[in-house]
C-alpha cells in the first residue's frame, strides 16, 4: 500500500450553539449594522461574529463530508452504513439547534424538516442507482429541485431577504450537483473525479457558512457586538479551518479504504496528498520555500507511520503496530519543535506535543474501532476529530495574526461578501483559495481542548 504524501489531524471539539441572548424572532430586528462593522476588531480572530461563522462552517462542511461517506457506504452495502447515516443525522440535529438558537424552536423545526428532506432524496438516488432504476434517479433529482426552492424560500424569509431566494437556489444547485457528481463518479469507478468533487463539495460549504453568518450578524447586530464576519483575520481562520478539517476527514477515509483494500484507496490518498501540498504551500508563503519544504517533510512523514499501522493491523502484527506508534511519538516531538520555532514561541512545544498525541490517539481510535466493527464508537470519534480541527484553526490563526498584524489590519467592505452562495461561477478550488490568501504558518498543534458533547446516534 502506497499512501503517497499526506498530513495530520488533531482531534478536539467545538461549541455548536450560536451566541445570542436566547432565541430571537426574525421579525422586528431589521436594519443593517454594516456601517458599524468597519475596522473595529478587524484583528480579532475570535469574537461572537467570527465564532458564529466558524460554527456554521464546521457543521455545513461536515454535512457535505458525511453525505459523501454515507452515499458511498450505501451503494457498497457496507456494514457501517447505518452508523455513517446516524452521524449525518446528528449533524442535522446540531445544525437545526444552531438555527433554533437564532430563529426560535419553531424556526429550527421548520429548517430541520426541509433540510432532512434533501438527505432523504439523496438516499433515494443511491437506492435507485443500486437498482439501476433510471426513472427513480430522475424522480430523486426532481425532488431535490423542489427542495432547493423550499430551502431557499425559508432562508430568504428568515433573513428578511438578506439572502435572496434566487441566489440561494443557485448555490443549493451547486451543492446538490457536487454530491451527485462525487457519487456518480464513484459508482463509475472514476475515482480521481470522485475526490475532486469531494474536495470541491466540502469547500463550497465554507462560502455558504460565510454568507449565512453575514446575514445573521447583519440582522441581529446587538447579539454579535456589531462585529463583522468578513475581515482578513476571519478569512484566515476559515481557510485554516478548511484545510485542517479536510485533512482529518481525508485521513480517516483513506485509512478506512486502506483497511478495506478498496479500489479508490489511491484516489483518496491522492486527495490527502493534494491537501498536504496546499498546507505546505501555505507555510512557504510565510516562511519561504525552505520553510515550506521543511514543514512538508515532517508533516508527510507521520502519515507514513499511520500507513505502517494500517498495514500491521491487517497482518495482525502487534509489534509492527507498536513500532508505528513509537515513530508517531518521535514525529510529535519534531513537529512541535518546528512549529514553536516558526511561530517564535507563540505556540509552545509542550502544548503542541500534547495536542499531537490527542490527534494520534483519536485517529487510531477511529481506525481500530472501524476494524473491530464497533461503528458506534467510530463515527462519534470521526465527528470529534473533525470538529477538533476548528479549535486548532482558531489557535493557529491567533498566533499568525499576532505574529504578522500588518497583513490583517485591512478594513473590509460592509456589503455582503462574495460567499459562493450563488452559482458555479463563484466556485474556486481549495488550492486556488489557499494560494490566493495569506494562510500563513504551520498547520498542526493544539492549544486547548473543549469537550464536545457526545450524543447517542440515531
Amino acid at each position: 500500500m502506497n499512501m503517497k504524501k499526506s498530513l495530520v489531524a488533531i482531534p478536539l471539539s467545538l461549541s455548536l450553539l450560536i451566541p445570542t441572548a436566547g432565541a430571537v424572532s426574525a421579525h422586528g430586528h431589521g436594519g443593517s449594522h454594516s456601517g458599524n462593522h468597519a475596522a473595529a476588531g478587524s484583528l480579532e480572530v475570535s469574537n461572537k461574529a467570527v465564532d458564529l461563522r466558524a460554527a456554521l462552517d464546521a457543521l455545513l462542511s461536515e454535512h457535505a463530508y458525511l453525505a459523501v461517506v454515507t452515499m458511498q457506504k450505501g451503494i457498497d452495502g457496507s456494514g457501517d452504513f447505518d452508523a455513517a447515516a446516524g452521524a449525518l443525522n446528528q449533524n442535522t440535529e446540531d445544525l437545526s439547534k444552531a438555527v433554533a438558537s437564532v430563529y426560535g424552536e419553531e424556526g429550527g423545526a421548520a429548517f430541520k424538516e426541509i433540510w432532512s428532506s434533501h438527505i432523504g432524496y439523496f438516499v433515494d438516488y443511491v437506492k435507485a442507482t443500486g437498482a439501476k432504476d433510471e426513472e427513480g434517479k430522475k424522480k430523486a433529482m426532481a425532488e431535490l429541485d423542489k427542495y432547493r426552492v423550499e430551502q431557499a424560500a425559508f432562508l430568504d424569509k428568515a433573513t428578511e431577504s438578506r439572502l435572496k431566494a434566487k441566489e440561494l437556489e443557485e448555490g443549493l444547485k451547486v451543492h446538490v450537483n457536487q454530491l451527485v457528481w462525487a457519487f456518480d463518479n464513484y459508482v463509475a469507478g472514476d475515482f480521481e473525479k470522485t475526490y475532486d468533487s469531494v474536495r470541491e463539495s466540502v469547500h463550497h460549504m465554507y462560502g455558504v457558512g460565510k454568507g449565512l453568518s453575514w446575514a445573521i450578524t447583519d440582522q441581529f447586530p446587538q447579539n454579535f457586538d456589531n462585529k463583522s464576519v468578513d475581515t482578513p483575520a476571519a478569512d484566515l481562520r476559515a481557510d485554516l479551518n478548511h484545510l485542517l478539517s479536510e485533512h482529518a476527514a481525508l485521513a480517516i477515509l483513506a485509512m478506512q479504504k486502506g483497511a478495506d483494500g478498496a479500489k479508490d484507496f489511491d484516489a483518496a490518498a491522492g486527495a490527502l496528498s493534494e491537501n498536504t501540498d496546499d498546507l505546505s504551500a501555505a507555510i512557504a508563503s510565510v516562511y519561504g520555500e525552505e520553510g515550506g519544504a521543511a514543514f512538508k517533510e515532517i508533516w508527510s512523514s507521520h502519515i507514513g507511520y499511520f500507513v505502517d499501522y494500517v498495514k500491521a493491523a491487517g497482518a495482525n502484527d502487534e509489534e509492527g503496530k507498536k513500532k508505528a506508534i513509537a515513530e508517531l511519538d518521535e514525529y510529535r516531538v519534531e513537529q512541535a519543535k518546528f512549529l514553536e520555532t516558526a511561530t517564535e514561541g507563540r505556540l509552545k512545544a509542550a502544548d503542541l506535543e500534547a495536542g499531537l498525541k490527542m490527534h494520534v490517539d483519536e485517529l487510531l481510535k477511529a481506525f481500530d474501532s472501524y476494524v473491530a466493527k464497533d461503528y458506534a464508537t467510530t463515527y462519534p470519534t470521526v465527528r470529534e476529530a473533525y470538529a477538533h480541527m476548528f479549535e486548532v484553526g482558531k489557535g493557529l490563526s491567533t498566533a499568525i495574526v499576532d505574529q504578522h498584524p500588518d497583513k490583517f489590519a485591512g478594513q473590509m467592505p460592509g456589503d455582503m461578501p462574495k460567499t459562493g452562495m450563488g452559482g458555479m461561477s463563484e466556485q474556486n478550488s481549495s488550492k486556488e483559495i489557499v494560494m490566493g490568501s495569506i494562510i500563513a504558518l504551520a498547520l498542526a498543534g493544539l492549544l486547548s481542548a473543549l469537550i464536545i458533547r457526545r450524543k447517542s446516534m440515531n
